[in-house]
């Protein structure tokens, strides 16, 4: 019983990344809100996923600026169901999502705050296509 709970706060310690992590909820939220979704797929592994956590999304103007359009969500692909048409590999990987889960764009990689920014705007010239 001891090891169980061992592992279990490991677990939980490893994502101290306090995002939502229920998907179908998130599609639920977004209907409601009449906002898309930001999907940020990472790793409990993934040194490039956890350097973009602390450097980019942990800044609450980051926060502020995604929360106008969006619904957050983060799915690790060490730990949660993931839906089928979305790519799990490789991390860190950014899904934005219409409120019915169609992809509007999707990119991978680590940014820093300035290269976030524009990659929002990218987002941005996509939907207006």
């Amino acid at each position: 019983m001891r090891y169980l709970l061992l592992v279990m706060a490991l677990l939980f310690n490893l994502n101290a990344f306090d995002w939502p992590s229920d998907y179908e909820n998130a599609l639920l939220e977004a209907k409601k809100e009449k906002k898309d979704i930001y999907l940020f797929i990472g790793s409990e592994y993934c040194r490039y996923c956890e350097k973009f956590e602390k450097e980019v999304l942990s800044q609450d103007e980051v926060i502020e600026k995604l929360k106008k359009s969006y619904v957050l969500i983060y799915l690790s692909r060490d730990i949660d169901d993931i839906p089928s048409h979305l790519e799990t590999t490789p991390v860190p990987r950014h899904y934005f999502l219409t409120k019915e889960g169609k992809v509007i764009y999707t990119t991978i990689g680590g940014r820093s705050t300035e290269g976030f920014y524009e990659l929002l705007d990218e987002v941005e010239e996509a939907k207006e296509l």
